[in-house]
């Protein structure tokens, strides 16, 4: 057999529509995974399935510091002193420049190493098998053509075609932003929402929030989507509005120093003054011109800075960061995790009229797939959980119905059914799931019902609908039994916004910065975080309103707008470049591997201490 290599994974990625059995083929696997010696063999080919290094390197660190655009004219301000006799001056202006850069790099490799501990501590093991034995192993032994086991709560440990699927879902917030789980399945689905077939894989650093799947191999390392946003963090930091600021002024000085020791040489050789001296006296004007402490002060501001931040449990990885947190005037933020919670709560239970229900209430609670156990909720969404764990959801009478039968929730109805019994012995069939495809199985449907479900669609709220028919003689339901169904209510929640954002954002407008939405969420949801926060509502912009735009149109749109929705993360790198470009210092605070490059690519990048690995 060939040797696999990172291309073929590639390829078979992009052809992840095929079947299971043709990218099993194509891999050179099947459904008892490689022999373990194969895939040794194969580990050597393509390498371990892991990113760059994250060690940290003192000569990496220390050419960050003789990058200082003030060092060169110190050097040559020391060398003019040395060869004109004044060794004194000479030897004080190296001292300043050994000064300034062995500070800068005890604060940054320090900081280097508070990072590499960091790494060390992120070990992950995955179930893989391997000549029809299952295993457990290391994630970065994983290769090409492996077929690896994914339970609730595992990391997905690479790029994956899925080969078979028991109501599987992933937690894909930390690459899309979406805080809803994606359903998985083993054949391509079309999103209705965008008429797009969606493959059947699963992504690096997604986590399984529920059911169990088989998947192989297709995509390991940098090749992963999460690894090639992880492997652009390891490109050249671009230059800040600081360092550009500094670079100005050196070359500024330099101009400067010339234009007077020229004039000064021509005076004094005008005046009759002999040539020697002219060249001596123009010297030693370019070497008291030349601010040998600045580089000092400037680093001993910056590391002060830092110690004080440290003291307030705040990590500055690059000391030039300091100066340009303080000229920040823009502040892209994203939304999930940061401004909110970043946790799905129940917000209420409704009757179609808008009048508080505890039957929906009920009728929710029966129909989900959430198990306590110990009081904790396992299983089901994000929203059934959230559901089961409201202070309303323990005064009803759960333990009173029976569930009889499961007509099981999958993305192409985007609802799910139950057949239960209550304590009068009457049957019932109760179905909850997305407003529109509810609403579609629903008889009577006035609309009275659709203007209130619009009105909690603009309140940003995340609404699921709950129906009911009766079922005396059944013994057994499918989607089949979805129809003429009675629309009982609606069920929403929330992901409230922090309590001290506010407070914050209120200090940041007061020290003059303005604040921008980020986000891969919904823009009606984003609206709703906004207006509890505070923060002015300007323009909205969306995913597609940016790639309609040009750099230029979308340079003039940025500063009226206040919210971008459903963005990529290339396009929140587009937004920070030319908010950049156009003079403005930019800070960005994000916490998803969504945000890693946007984090990177800003003036000041900011993140928090429950961020993603990356």
């Amino acid at each position: 057999m060939e040797p696999v290599t990172e291309s073929l994974g590639m390829e078979m990625f992009a052809a992840a529509a095929a079947s299971p059995a043709h990218v099993l083929a194509a891999l050179g696997s099947g459904a008892d995974g490689l022999s373990p010696a194969e895939a040794a063999r194969r580990l050597e080919i393509v390498g371990p399935n892991a990113l760059r290094s994250h060690g940290a390197s003192a000569w990496r660190v220390l050419s960050n510091q003789l990058r200082n655009p003030l060092l060169p004219l110190l050097v040559v301000a020391s060398i003019v002193s040395g060869v004109t006799g004044q060794v004194t001056s000479a030897g004080i202006i190296l001292f300043m420049v050994v000064l300034s850069v062995g500070l800068g790099f005890y604060n940054e490799f320090r900081s280097e190493r508070a990072v590499e501990e960091l790494h060390g501590q992120i070990h992950h093991r995955t179930t893989v098998v391997r000549g029809g034995a299952a295993s457990t192993v290391d994630v970065v032994d994983l290769v090409p053509g492996d077929v690896v086991r994914l339970g609730i709560g595992d990391v997905v440990p690479a790029d994956l075609r899925l080969l078979s699927v028991d109501g599987f879902e992933c937690d894909e917030a930390v690459l899309t932003g979406e805080s809803l789980p994606a359903e998985k399945q083993v054949e391509p689905v079309t999103d209705p929402a965008s008429s797009v077939a969606l493959p059947p894989c699963a992504f690096m650093g997604t986590i399984v929030r529920a059911g169990l799947a088989h998947g192989v191999i297709v995509r390991t390392g940098g090749n992963t989507a999460f690894g090639k946003i992880a492997m652009q963090l390891g490109e050249t930091h671009p230059e800040t509005s600081f360092q550009r600021g500094l670079r100005d002024f050196s070359k500024l000085l330099v101009r400067i120093t010339a234009i007077l020791v020229i004039a000064i040489f021509v005076i004094n050789v005008a005046i009759g003054r002999p040539l020697i001296d002219a060249v001596l006296f123009s010297l030693a004007v370019a070497v008291g011109l030349t601010p040998e402490l600045l580089p000092a002060i400037v680093t001993i501001s910056l590391a002060t800075g830092a110690k004080r931040m440290a003291q307030k449990s705040v990590l500055v990885r690059r000391l030039v960061a300091i100066e340009d947190f303080g000229n920040i005037s823009v502040l892209y933020t994203d939304k999930t995790g940061t401004l909110t919670e970043g946790r799905i709560s129940f917000l209420a239970a409704t009757a179609p009229s808008g009048v508080p229900s505890s039957e929906v209430l009920l009728m929710g609670l029966l129909c989900s797939d959430v198990v306590m156990e110990h009081g904790a909720p396992t299983g089901g969404s994000p929203l059934d959980q959230a559901l089961w764990t409201s202070p309303e959801a323990a005064a009803q009478p759960t333990a009173e119905w029976a569930r009889l039968d499961v007509a099981a929730f999958d993305y192409t109805r985007r609802r799910m059914s139950v057949l239960t019994t209550g304590p009068d012995g009457r049957r019932l069939i109760v179905t909850k799931g997305a407003p529109e495809s509810v609403l579609d199985v629903c008889a009577g449907v006035g609309p009275a019902v659709t203007e209130a479900l619009g009105a909690e669609f603009e309140a940003g709220h995340r609404v699921v609908a709950v129906a009911t028919r009766p079922a005396d003689g059944h013994q057994h339901i499918g989607s089949e039994d979805e129809h003429d169904l009675t629309l009982a209510g609606f069920i929403t929640f929330v992901d409230p916004p922090k309590a001290d954002a506010p407070a914050a954002l209120a200090r940041l407008a007061d020290l003059g910065v303005e604040v921008k939405i980020v986000t891969g969420d919904n823009e009606r949801v984003a609206r709703k975080v906004c207006g509890d926060l505070g923060v002015p509502i300007g323009e909205v912009l969306t995913g597609g309103d940016l790639d309609r735009l040009s750099d230029a149109e979308l340079t003039a749109t940025i500063p009226g707008a206040s919210i971008f929705a459903r963005v990529t993360p290339d396009q929140k790198s587009r937004i920070i470049r030319l908010t950049r470009a156009a003079g403005i210092d930019v800070g960005y605070m994000g916490d998803g591997v969504n945000d890693a490059v946007a984090l990177h690519d800003a003036d000041v990048g900011i993140s928090v201490d429950t961020a993603t690995d990356v």
